[in-house]
């Protein structure tokens, strides 16, 4: 059960959201090859990308080894939004996502992001200055709205679908939540009442079934996982399958799982360098560290040594070294 998005039809209707920091080009070929429906970029300033601004435009490549390939683009001025649009497919984008849904302080204090969600003239503005210019589907990322005084998803919503986007997904908070409290799965439903293109529910789907509850809830055509994924970025597969069995991957066995964890470390470390990419795989590693935990493969005690013995050295052998060691000692226990 894929989802449409203009001409392109995904794989299944469990996506990979696009998280700043998180979903670079490594975690989201990890997540592509172990069946996601679709990943999408970091977000991409779309002046900072016409200005070719070197991180900008790095985020913004990788045409030749996803498909489909999504870039998030955002912007506060229909000029550059739309300049943005006309080099993402240049760089190869089979679809262009705006987003208006980021909360991030350094977002809506440059007016871009979920602030866009104060003015909805402005907002349809960028919407309309980036379909105009682009071959592929555009679609769009949103929350509920600016606050709960502000509830204008449905209105924003059926805008956008007038304008011509080919879908919309939001989460089911306000920005001013930021990520506390629950998602309101239920006030997703009424922008589905409000359009007629796909829709997709964003926001604490954990589970599959956390994704039926969802589905239910909203109406929504899809779900998108985001931090549910963080050192598991095959849990989009997982789901996926588990909604939809042959849509997705089964889960991962533990030895396959290793596999998986220390390829995505090598292919961060080719990606970013060996210095960067020792920083940025910390992170990574230190989610896979935590869900061992969480799955009581390992104890809190052990769950502190690996994070001491993992996440302080600059060494990436030791790091290599160690992380087939984690996985070596509970190969052994399994076993015994």
């Amino acid at each position: 059960m894929g989802i449409q998005i203009g001409p392109i039809k995904t794989r299944n209707r469990v996506f990979l959201a696009p998280m700043s920091g998180v979903t670079d080009e490594p975690f989201r070929a990890v997540s592509h090859a172990h069946g996601a429906g679709l990943v999408v970029s970091e977000m991409v300033a779309g002046e900072e990308l016409a200005k070719s601004r070197p991180d900008m435009v790095r985020r913004a490549t990788g045409a030749d080894k996803l498909s489909p390939f999504v870039i998030q683009l955002a912007g506060r001025e229909a000029h550059w939004m739309g300049e943005g649009a006309r080099i993402a497919q240049d760089l190869g984008a089979d679809i262009i996502d705006i987003n208006m849904g980021c909360p991030a302080r350094q977002v809506t204090g440059g007016l871009s992001g979920s602030a866009l969600m104060r003015d909805l003239d402005h907002a349809i503005s960028l919407v309309e200055a980036s379909v105009s210019v682009a071959r592929v589907p555009v679609t769009l990322k949103m929350r509920l709205g600016w606050d709960h005084n502000q509830l204008n998803a449905p209105e924003l919503a059926r805008r956008a679908e007038a304008a011509g986007v080919a879908m919309i997904t939001v989460h089911g908070r306000t920005r001013c939540q930021f990520y506390t409290g629950k998602a309101d799965w239920s006030a997703i439903a009424r922008v589905r009442e409000a359009i007629s293109i796909p829709l997709i529910a964003n926001g604490d789907a954990e589970s599959v079934a956390d994704a039926r509850a969802m589905l239910t809830a909203s109406g929504a055509d899809g779900i998108m996982i985001g931090r549910a994924a963080y050192g598991r970025p095959w849990w989009p597969g997982v789901i996926a399958n588990q909604l939809d069995p042959g849509s997705g991957i089964a889960l991962p066995s533990l030895q396959a799982e290793a596999v998986i964890v220390q390829a995505h470390h090598q292919s961060i470390l080719a990606y970013h360098g060996p210095h960067h990419g020792n920083r940025i795989a910390r992170k990574h590693i230190g989610w896979v560290i935590t869900r061992l935990n969480e799955r009581r493969l390992i104890s809190d005690e052990a769950m502190a040594q690996a994070r001491a013995g993992l996440l302080g050295t600059p060494d990436n052998t030791r790091v290599a070294d160690g992380l087939a060691q984690l996985y070596e000692n509970l190969f052994r226990r399994e076993a015994a």
